[in-house]
């Protein structure tokens, strides 16, 4: 299983093994790691597990959805690098991968 680990705010982190076929919402939800809320549980529509990817991870994910970007845009922290966890199927390329935690509080 691909390790994720997932940069808090504080700089916090923690490693879990998410499973193929899951999200990184998924990974982070199902290890109570926190940070991402999911309160629509992975239906793309509340932004609330909303995380930041380094640019050499965004190949091994599709294009964000219409849907998506308008939901990043009034999310705190938005930036490049935002993406929504829930959209974010985890391959075997995610190996070592970084997420990291917008400050929901900004």
């Amino acid at each position: 299983m691909p390790k994720i680990t997932y940069v808090a705010a504080d700089g916090a982190e923690t490693t879990v093994d998410v499973a193929v076929g899951l999200t990184i919402m998924d990974g982070s939800v199902r290890n109570n790691v926190p940070g991402i809320v999911a309160e629509c549980g992975g239906g793309c529509s509340c932004a609330t597990c909303h995380v930041h990817i380094d640019r050499q991870w965004r190949e091994h994910f599709a294009e964000p959805t219409d849907e998506e970007t308008e939901l990043l845009e009034f999310a705190d922290d938005y930036c490049d690098d935002s993406r929504l966890s829930c959209q974010l199927v985890v391959s075997d390329a995610c190996d070592g991968m970084r997420v990291r935690i917008p400050d929901s509080e900004n």
